[in-house]
């Protein structure tokens, strides 16, 4: 079986991990100072100055989105989103109350259309925009910035597929209000479940860290606590149970942080490797109808790799003949799906039908051989 990912958690992490619980005194095994450390190494990792670890990538969507409504004076609830992406990117907005607009992709490196998404900006006038990075791929963050700008649009990135990926040497997920990593098995990184949301604005770093637990403010800086408690007239007893902004639990544990200190030091090594893959798949594969392009200054690591053939259902049966895992092109057109169109009607996309019809994505991870990218490639291109 070739398949589709490869754990990333190994035996000498496990290995590690059992010694960690194995100490005379049993750890700390619930949020503590391990994910205090997870995150500041995160955040220098990206760029950012600030990184929350939580429970999931989802998680992560769900909070910041939830954040920013609370927090921001924002001048409308509307949201653009990329019919190709993650349920979770939709479906968050939807259950917060927002009003998400739905944005076709391109062929290029998958993520949004850029004249469509300014035709929405211009004619919608929308808050907010989550930027989606498809398989790793990079998309023009100069344009789409610009774009942001020109229209007060407040930019988030999902990464979750894109991790270690950059545009001009610069991590993507530094460059919105706040992004959103995920530690999911099969991602490029694990911490068994977790991700992250990382942001350079401190006001919205402080709302995150309350609003991840509860909304009180115990995982906030000391000279923060001592000002709210100060302008709320909380004594330091009370504030134990003290609610200051509304609040979930999203919380990850010590835990998976212990799993994903480790897990960062790894991530350059397998990001080499994927975008070797990346680039043995882009000079190979010639039966695609996506034209893959825009890597002269990018750095692509790959989490999977992305086809569109009109012969897809030949070329899946074959993969799969040959014990090769294969899946839908992340999940195709997200306003296919019931959750969309029985709230908001059918919409034509015309890229995003394309990919919804043709599209698949085949192997990448950091255990694929060259033999077995070869293998694939000749399938595909047969």
């Amino acid at each position: 079986m070739i398949k589709l990912v490869s754990d990333t958690i190994d035996r000498t992490d496990i290995n590690n991990l059992i010694e960690w619980l194995s100490q005379d005194e049993i750890p700390r095994l619930t949020k503590g100072e391990l994910t205090i450390q997870l995150e500041e190494k995160w955040a220098n990792k990206i760029g950012t100055k600030y990184s929350v670890f939580v429970n999931s990538g989802s998680s992560a969507i769900l909070l910041a989105l939830a954040a920013y409504l609370y927090s921001k004076n924002i001048q409308n609830k509307k949201i653009v989103i990329p019919s190709l992406s993650w349920a979770t990117d939709v479906s968050s907005p939807m259950l917060l109350g927002m009003e998400p607009i739905m944005c076709d992709c391109n062929l290029e490196d998958l993520s949004c259309d850029l004249t469509h998404l300014e035709q929405i900006f211009k004619d919608e006038s929308p808050s907010s925009f989550i930027l989606v990075s498809p398989l790793g791929l990079v998309p023009n963050m100069e344009k789409i910035i610009d774009l942001c700008d020109r229209y007060n649009v407040t930019l988030f990135e999902d990464v979750c597929e894109s991790m270690g990926s950059k545009y001009n040497n610069k991590y993507l997920g530094s460059f919105g209000l706040a992004s959103f990593f995920s530690m999911y098995f099969g991602h490029h990184l694990s911490t068994i479940e977790g991700g992250f949301i990382n942001t350079n604005d401190e006001d919205f770093y402080h709302l995150l860290l309350m609003m991840r637990s509860h909304g009180w403010d115990r995982d906030l800086p000391e000279w923060k606590q001592i000002e709210l408690r100060s302008k709320y007239s909380v004594d330091d007893f009370t504030a134990l149970y003290n609610f200051y902004v509304p609040g979930f639990n999203l919380r990850a544990t010590d835990l998976q942080a212990f799993i994903g200190l480790r897990a960062i030091d790894k991530l350059d090594e397998y990001s080499k490797r994927r975008n070797n893959n990346f680039n043995q798949y882009l000079n190979g594969v010639k039966n695609t109808k996506l034209n893959i392009s825009n890597f002269n200054t990018n750095f692509i690591s790959s989490f999977s790799y992305p086809i569109v053939n009109e012969n897809k259902e030949k070329i899946v049966k074959k993969l799969q003949e040959h014990n090769i895992e294969v899946r839908p092109l992340i999940a195709g057109d997200m306003s296919k799906k019931p959750m969309w169109y029985e709230k908001y009607g059918i919409q034509s996309l015309p890229h995003c039908e394309l990919i919804n019809n043709y599209g698949f994505y085949i192997p990448n991870h950091q255990d694929l051989t060259e033999n077995e990218i070869n293998l694939i490639i000749n399938i595909i291109n047969e």
